[in-house]
């Protein structure tokens, strides 16, 4: 009878120690090592500017909505400043309306780029 094939088990490296000799978990000035991961290499990072672009051209109606609701928010509370009851309950109305758009408009977004083709 032949004996079981023992699997073969890489040995592990040993952990990197500091000065007193107790051992770290991780290397914190190296990225972790994941098998069967390999990230995609980034071809260039974006400013705030050009990704706050794209981002809008991408679903234009999530900055309306935003727009919307700022804008709502600051008329309503300069109306009730005022003293103007009615048209500061009308706002505020009209803001949960922008909010509610803008709600809707972040989750179609979502599921628009959750079914579009892989470029």
């Amino acid at each position: 009878m032949a004996a079981p094939a023992m699997p073969s088990v890489a040995e592990p490296t040993p952990a990197p120690t500091t000065s007193g000799g107790t051992s770290i978990p991780f290397d914190f000035s190296q990225p972790p090592v994941i098998e069967g991961f390999s990230p995609s290499p980034r071809v260039k990072d974006e400013t705030f500017k050009e990704k706050f672009i794209r981002k809008t051209k991408d679903n234009p109606f999530v900055p309306i909505g935003c727009l919307g609701t700022a804008g709502a928010l600051m008329y309503g509370l300069r109306a009730f400043h005022q003293g103007k009851t009615r048209q500061s309950q009308l706002l505020m109305r009209g803001r949960i309306f922008a909010q509610g758009f803008t709600v809707v408009a972040i989750v179609v977004g979502v599921f628009a780029a959750a079914f579009k083709p892989k470029q």
